[in-house]
């Protein structure tokens, strides 16, 4: 991945004026603005990846007439980019299709029926968000935490009259925790090798900011139960019934996470994990789940019995989206699944945001605008406070949390030598910054794949992720307070193990 950068970082390019490199930000923004007014809701199913690529086009006008970049550049760093999201764009699809699949076979109305007669109100939340996290740490994935239990907890949650937003803060909250501090995570592995910190000096030095920061989030999320004692008990009996009469619940069906969770353990690559899941989820619905799947197949069976009928039915449940009749229009909207169709839109999303992303590296726009941010560092604290502005600034430009990462490093590593600061500083403000708000960011690759999951909108559940941008100013306070820092760059290196 460390070949995208130095297309931007050629000195024999001239970079645009700060403000010149604004120009396509601010059209971003503005575009993104008229499209949310246009279509509300609407405006990922095809406005917003306009404004991406109109946003891109003016940042490729303005470098190739003004800088005399040539459009080779710019082809061979979107392509780069796009390249680079390819595995997370399969692994997209296949969640689409293992969440459907654990729906339909009755895996995740099983979790919700026990779930909701286990887990209070109260509690809900300050739980969920710890659950998240010990899962997260296990497997070392977000987006696997997510699209597993945080779907299950999701549907807890709504049967106990908790929203949505609510819900999705505490489940991304414990996702991103583990997604940041465990051996397992590929940002937590790709920010310790770009800054040149061993992994587990960078997971310890994390620790000083990440278990504060998830302190004070589950302290929030256990204050915020007590305002929902009342609210949500007088559903649970509703979804128990329904779930009951449409579903066969049984523990059986649990047997599918149980071996999902042994192929994480056993580190089975991501990829295989979910679409394995997906099959074992589809072969537990032929079994236990057989009239939903003739519903789900329809009249137009085209002359097939019971079983071709079902694995019609199983098969639809992977691609398409399917709805069952529960008898409660609140449980219908629950159940109902998308599958690998229903991420068509999020993945058309990604590829026009990694063609702006692309654009603003190769034209050098995103180095010009974080030099300003270099140019303001006078000490430990400032000079985290920019690496943590820049990295949330890539997120947002770069529209890929890896890519941000990369970015932020390399751009960094040359100011933390040369004033004397750890590679571990760098490496966690990094992770502190980059790793967890990206999912923060409606555009963003996270973004887009954690609300499509759950059905939340980004900007929704955005003021209830504490623990997501707690993060960033718990690492500006840490710094301010550890401001003399016990060892150099260069001895950090030298005792990489």
């Amino acid at each position: 991945m460390t070949d995208q950068i130095p297309l931007a970082n050629q000195p024999n390019v001239q970079l645009p004026h700060p403000l010149i490199a604004l120009i396509p930000v601010l059209v971003l923004v503005g575009m993104m603005v008229l499209m949310i007014t246009l279509f509300g809701s609407d405006a990922l199913g095809g406005g917003t990846q306009i404004a991406l690529l109109l946003a891109s086009a003016v940042c490729i006008s303005i470098s190739m007439l003004a800088y005399r970049v040539k459009w080779q550049a710019f082809e061979k760093c979107i392509v780069e980019t796009v390249s680079s999201s390819v595995v997370s764009l399969c692994i997209l699809l296949i969640i689409g299709m293992m969440s459907s699949s654990w729906m339909v076979s009755g895996v995740v109305p099983t979790l919700i029926y026990y779930g909701v007669q286990i887990l209070s109100p109260t509690y809900y939340l300050a739980c969920t968000c710890f659950i998240c996290a010990v899962v997260s740490v296990m497997t070392g994935s977000s987006w696997t935490t997510v699209a597993t239990i945080g779907v299950a907890l999701i549907g807890i949650g709504s049967a106990l009259g908790i929203p949505a937003y609510w819900s999705a803060g505490a489940i991304i909250s414990g996702a991103y925790f583990g997604d940041k501090i465990s051996p397992l995570s590929d940002t937590t592995v790709l920010a310790s090798s770009v800054a040149e910190v061993n992994l587990f000096t960078h997971i310890r030095y994390m620790l000083q900011t990440t278990v504060p920061s998830m302190g004070v989030t589950l302290i929030i999320f256990a204050v915020a139960g007590f305002f929902f004692v009342s609210e949500g008990e007088a559903q649970v009996t509703e979804y128990t019934e329904h779930l009951a009469a449409t579903y066969n619940i049984s523990l059986w069906t649990l047997l599918v996470p149980v071996l999902t969770g042994v192929m994480i353990a056993r580190r089975v690559p991501s990829l295989i994990t979910l679409f394995a899941s997906s099959l074992l989820a589809g072969i537990c619905a032929l079994i236990l789940q057989p009239d939903i799947l003739v519903t789900i197949a329809g009249e137009d069976t085209l002359g097939m019995g019971t079983v071709g009928q079902c694995v019609k039915g199983m098969l639809m449940t992977f691609f398409t989206a399917t709805n069952v009749d529960t008898g409660s229009s609140v449980v219908n909207d629950l159940v109902a699944t998308s599958g690998m169709a229903g991420m068509l839109n999020t993945i058309w999303l990604i590829l026009c945001a990694m063609c702006f992303g692309g654009a603003m590296v190769a034209s050098g726009m995103l180095q010009s605008i974080t030099r300003v941010i270099i140019r303001t560092i006078r000490g430990t604290v400032s000079l985290v406070g920019s690496t943590a502005c820049s990295g949330i600034l890539s997120n947002i430009l770069t529209c890929d949390q890896y890519i941000s990462i990369i970015l932020t490093v390399s751009m960094f590593k040359k100011a933390y030598k040369e004033n004397g600061y750890e590679a571990r500083l760098l490496s966690r403000t990094t992770e502190d910054a980059t790793t967890v708000t990206s999912v923060l960011i409606p555009w963003n690759t996270c973004g887009m794949t954690q609300s499509t999951v759950l059905g939340v909108p980004t900007l929704a559940y955005l003021p209830f992720c504490f623990f997501n941008y707690i993060s960033p100013f718990m690492s500006i306070i840490v710094s301010s307070i550890k401001v003399k820092n016990p060892r150099t760059y260069e001895e950090t290196i030298n005792s990489r193990m």
